[in-house]
């Protein structure tokens, strides 16, 4: 069955590695700057609650939540979760990751509409990425290509949601470089130097994560187009 084709490892054992080295990258960075401590002495927790009050960001609300690296922010409930790693760590990477998700927090208050374009792809996202494989293989079972190109059509709302988290978390990563000088949780080059690796590594793995939705895409495309030829 086509799922099974070898030239599917061609389209994505690169993206596989990307993704893999980009995990090393973050693991890497948290493992290095969690042992190094902000001269601020503040933990995530309260790292996150001082940049709380100076946003005016009242409603929300902090938690703990287990796992290691599961922080992120809830525009639902409006609470931002950091792990444990995190919430009562004052270490640089720490305050770097709460930081970031407060960043998030930041872009919901004001209606970042990246973000609020991303969170209304969701729906879609999830049905797509069920729906758009099983249309798929139906169309080229059936010798029906219209609705194998339905099929790659819907598949790639996966693609376009990998493209528009991207803006979402560079410039969540932004502000909390900002914030955080600005408030003085961050105080030397060295430390900053810390924050940069931190949330640079993170963010590579979304660029990765479009990277690989990208291939996975083309892939079904060149299915279907080569089936049709």
């Amino acid at each position: 069955m086509f799922f099974f084709d070898p030239t599917y490892l061609i389209f994505m054992i690169p993206a596989f590695i990307l993704m893999g080295i980009t995990s090393w990258y973050v693991r890497s960075s948290y493992s290095k700057w969690s042992k190094v401590r902000a001269s601020s002495g503040l933990t995530g927790a309260q790292a996150a609650q001082r940049l709380i009050s100076t946003g005016n960001l009242y409603g929300v609300q902090i938690q703990g939540v287990r796992g290691n690296l599961t922080d992120h922010y809830d525009p639902r409930n409006k609470t931002l979760n950091l792990s444990q790693g995190v919430v009562n760590s004052p270490s640089v990477a720490a305050v770097a990751i709460a930081a970031h998700e407060l960043g998030h927090a930041m872009q919901d208050a004001e209606d970042y509409i990246p973000l609020r374009f991303r969170a209304a792809l969701v729906p879609a996202v999830n049905i797509g990425s069920y729906l758009g494989w099983i249309m798929i293989m139906a169309g080229l079972l059936l010798r029906m290509t219209n609705l194998a190109w339905l099929g790659v059509l819907v598949f790639s709302g996966g693609a376009l949601f990998a493209l528009i988290t991207l803006p979402v978390e560079f410039n969540a990563s932004a502000r909390a470089k900002q914030l955080l000088v600005q408030t003085g949780i961050i105080q030397t080059d060295q430390e900053m130097r810390g924050v940069n690796a931190v949330l640079n590594s993170a963010a590579l793995t979304y660029v990765a994560g479009l990277v690989t939705a990208l291939m996975q895409l083309l892939y079904f495309a060149t299915l279907v187009g080569g089936r049709r030829r």
